[in-house]
């Protein structure tokens, strides 16, 4: 996996957190806390899950074939 790809998975999570983040202070007043903690467990759910899967997409081989015949 390239460095590049590894800096997108990072940052992906990393934008995720800061809007759970944001989103459980802005929350905090009109929302009970379970309500809360499930919205926050959520959007780390899916930046968890967007992670691994950019990962996986991003993890195979950067060779390509060679061709069987030369011309």
């Amino acid at each position: 996996m390239s460095q590049i790809g590894v800096f997108g998975i990072i940052a992906f999570l990393l934008v995720f957190l800061g809007v759970a983040f944001i989103a459980f202070k802005m929350l905090k007043r009109t929302v009970k806390m379970a309500f809360r903690l499930t919205i926050v467990a959520i959007i780390l759910a899916v930046a968890v899950a967007g992670s691994i899967a950019l990962w996986a997409l991003g993890s195979g081989s950067s060779e390509r074939p060679r061709p069987t015949r030369s011309r």
